[in-house]
């Protein structure tokens, strides 16, 4: 990621329907990022975000996931192909991996930048992630399985 105003962004539209650009830029200001609606929308042509519809109609910002966080395909499909379970103890995180492929996989995880993620360990066949907090845990094993899933 570019920057941390940027990859705070990105949490937000995945975290809140924003509608505006004015909303954004509020939303980005409370966690204490000085910005302005130039700069704002100057990261969202940079980050590819477009407006999706909403859950309850009207439209919201989403963030290109092939293109917006950085994790390019050949990330993505190293993490597809080494990938073969994950189970959680407490904010721990453990994947297992095809043999000899857990520092590549963990490479990939990496390459998300997620927030939640404090540290990555890797062996041959599996990775240990320390997660902020249970419910973070929980969090990351979403988006990974809906990483894999496509």
């Amino acid at each position: 990621m570019k920057n941390s105003t940027q990859q705070q962004l990105i949490d937000l539209i995945d975290k809140y329907a924003i509608a505006t650009q004015e909303e954004l830029c509020r939303r980005l200001r409370e966690e204490g990022f000085n910005v302005t609606q130039a700069t704002v929308s100057r990261d969202i042509r940079t980050l590819k975000v477009y407006k999706k519809a909403g859950a309850h109609g009207g439209q919201c910002y989403a963030v290109d996931k092939e293109s917006g966080n950085g994790l390019d395909e050949k990330y993505l499909r190293v993490l597809r192909d080494g990938f073969v379970s994950m189970d959680m103890a407490q904010n721990i995180l453990v994947i297992k991996t095809v043999s000899g492929m857990a520092m590549a996989v963990a490479a990939a995880v990496d390459a998300l930048k997620f927030k939640e993620i404090v540290g990555t360990i890797a062996g041959d066949d599996t990775i240990m992630m320390a997660v902020r907090t249970v419910d973070d845990t929980r969090a990351v094993m979403k988006k990974i399985s809906n990483l894999i899933t496509g």
